[in-house]
């Protein structure tokens, strides 16, 4: 669960002062002298002190507004696992104009303490580099120089941001704890933003007062609001497996600008209804344009039904049709960025072009088409409060065939009709259609991710353990193979690779089905070979059942986790075998037999072992039945996996009679 706190951001509450930075380059005693963090023993480094500053100017020599922000932090390392916190990297953003954020006045020293003597090592400035990550960001990153177990690390910068709607975040929680961090906000009073802090810790101390002419526009001095937010005593937020963005969670402070105040005192809204939005889009030449190109299929479309009679079977031509003649580019947006007859010409586009394809084309074929923009899980929630087109990240498309609907992603290659990529698992969408007015809709797995394999073998007087093991996959299970297969090159080399990773057995044929009939179960049929024992001299066969399906490290580790566990979908696997035995051996041992279950019928494990007629029969069943699990939930979970892995550590001992 996400936990939000709504901050006023004209709320004045009693001064609390707290100092800024010492000087640039000096450190006390006490803090050379720390040995580990009070805050948490285990930790490598730590925050001591940290501390920012965001004023919005006005240009004018351009006639624009821009943000100066400016950041300070003091970081102590405790050995040599923190190194890695002495290397920094500040991003900025690249603009449509191709513009980006200016990085100034970049200092950085390196502090140690030898022969009873403060020793400082400054960063040169040459060996600051800058690399263009994508067409929208832009990352420079040092290294501080002379890093020591017990060294305190200093560096501040300044940053001239061209984009004020989000003013700027300010995150009080990382992956090392923090002793202190500040940080203060010059908000203009001609200027109302919505003030948000994102997750479960409470500031230490807000306040706020005037700053008379913090900024000056057209020759007209402006008062601000100084808001200071503080926290202290902050524990690192720790990522694991099974979570959305970890800025769902993550203390910090967000903005979104609501409205503002020209100089004649005329009001201007930013924040947009939903009827806003739609109108915006539906109007866009990138997006709602492209929704009814669908003149651009109506000669394709006869060969493209060719073979279809009902709507279903229809939408699912249409389906296969894009997804197979236009392929992602590697970049993601809401937005066409050529528009569909060219993605169609070029059989290649982002998302938007192919998804809005997707939905012209099933226009043009007498369907019932919506778009859905979303937030993926790396983007994180969206503001369900204030409408930001900025939230959303991807656009998929939606299909209302009789009583039912199919959310539909064109762009993820290996999908099967109606299952939406998991990076798509994301709360909810917002339906954007040509019809009606917008509404909402839950994004959830319409399967749920399933494997189940099957062996059958026998024990040779030879000491080999020879059979057939059969696996079925289908739902995300079924994507993740038939993407390995394609990322392998053929079936042959995705075989070879897999006998390399299984040491346990060596597959001596194999058979693969459905590969391309995606909404059907993948099989994969095996021979294999394994060694059961060196000779037939030896007197005792141990031998693990759980070869398969071996949980080998519980993914829940932590004491406590304060953001819930989101699996996507809910999951099931099953392993079941049959081996036969010589008539000289009988069972002696064998893993116990476990019956478990999570509570609210939050999923159950099974496994168990008989032997019959020489035959040992076992089998295993791991369900985790809900998609996503309260944080609440979460010391259940851990004990769930860690009594699976216990019974897994045993083997079954087989023995030959009379010895």
């Amino acid at each position: 669960m996400k936990y939000f706190y709504l901050l006023p951001l004209l709320l004045l509450t009693q001064l609390a002062t707290y100092a800024q930075l010492p000087n640039f380059g000096f450190v006390t005693h006490e803090d050379m002298q720390a040995k580990r963090s009070l805050i948490d023993s285990n930790a490598n480094a730590e925050v001591q002190l940290e501390y920012g500053t965001a004023r919005m100017n006005f240009d004018d020599n351009t006639g624009s507004l821009y943000i100066d922000y400016e950041y300070q932090a003091q970081i102590k390392i405790f050995n040599k696992k923190g190194f890695e916190h002495g290397n920094i990297a500040i991003y900025k953003h690249i603009y449509k104009d191709g513009d980006m954020d200016k990085l100034t006045d970049v200092k950085a020293v390196t502090i140690n303490y030898v022969n009873n003597e403060f020793v400082r090592h400054e960063l040169d400035n040459s060996k600051i580099f800058n690399e263009k990550l994508n067409k929208y960001t832009s990352v420079s990153k040092f290294t501080l120089p002379n890093l020591q177990e017990g060294s305190i690390v200093q560096y501040s910068y300044k940053l001239r941001i061209n984009y004020i709607f989000n003013f700027k975040t300010w995150d009080f929680q990382s992956d090392i704890p923090k002793v202190s961090s500040k940080y203060v906000a010059f908000i203009p009073g001609l200027y109302n933003y919505n003030v948000v802090l994102r997750g479960p810790l409470k500031l230490s101390s807000s306040n706020g007062v005037v700053a008379n002419g913090c900024m000056r526009i057209n020759g007209r001095d402006i008062n601000c609001s100084k808001m200071t937010y503080v926290m202290d005593n902050v524990p690192a937020f720790i990522e694991e497996d099974y979570m959305t963005a970890a800025s769902n969670f993550r203390a910090a402070m967000y903005f979104e600008l609501s409205d503002y105040m020209l100089l004649d005192g005329s009001k201007r809204n930013v924040t947009k209804t939903w009827k806003d939005i739609e109108y915006e889009l539906v109007k866009d030449n990138r997006f709602g344009s492209q929704m009814k190109k669908k003149d651009a299929f109506k000669e394709l479309m006869p060969s493209i039904l060719k073979g279809s009679t009902d709507e279903l079977g229809k939408a699912k031509a249409v389906y296969r049709y894009i997804s197979s003649n236009i392929k992602s580019n590697g970049f993601i947006g809401i937005y066409s960025e050529t528009v569909v007859k060219k993605a169609l010409e070029s059989h290649s586009g982002n998302t938007g072009d192919i998804n809005l394809a997707l939905i012209s084309a099933l226009t043009a074929a007498d369907l019932d088409a919506e778009a859905v923009v979303l937030s993926t899980r790396k983007n994180g929630a969206i503001n369900t409060l204030f409408p930001v087109l900025s939230d959303f990240d991807y656009v998929v498309a939606k299909v209302n065939i009789g009583d039912k609907s199919f959310l539909l992603d064109a762009s993820t290659p290996m999908m099967p009709f109606g299952l939406l990529p998991l990076h798509c698992i994301n709360g909810q969408g917002r339906v954007i259609s040509l019809k009606k007015p917008s509404y909402w809709i839950d994004l959830l797995s319409s399967e749920k991710d399933y494997t189940r394999n099957n062996m059958t073998a026998k024990l040779g007087d030879d000491g080999k353990i020879r059979g057939e093991l059969i696996t079925y996959s289908s739902g995300y299970s079924g994507v993740d193979k038939r993407k390995a297969i394609q990322k392998a090159g053929s079936i042959d080399e995705f075989v070879e690779k897999l006998d390399e990773q299984k040491p346990q057995y060596r597959i001596l044929a194999h058979e693969i089905e459905n590969l391309d009939s995606l909404d059907l179960p993948l099989i994969e049929r095996y021979t294999i070979e394994m060694l059961g024992y060196e000779s037939m001299a030896h007197p005792q066969l141990f031998l693990n059942p759980f070869f398969m399906d071996k949980i080998e490290k519980n993914p829940f580790n932590l004491d406590e986790r304060t953001y819930p566990i989101d699996l996507g979908t809910a999951k099931e696997s099953r392993l079941t075998m049959i081996l036969e035995v010589p008539e000289s051996f009988e069972l002696k041992d064998q893993p116990r037999n476990l019956n478990i279950s999570l509570a609210n019928a939050g999923g159950r494990y099974l496994s168990s072992t008989a032997f019959e007629d020489h035959k040992i029969s076992f089998s295993q069943l791991l369900q985790l039945s809900k998609p996503i699990y309260a944080p609440e939930e979460y010391l259940s979970l851990k004990e769930f996996f860690s009594r699976i892995i216990q019974v897994q550590k045993t083997d079954i001992l087989l023995k030959k009679s009379g010895k």
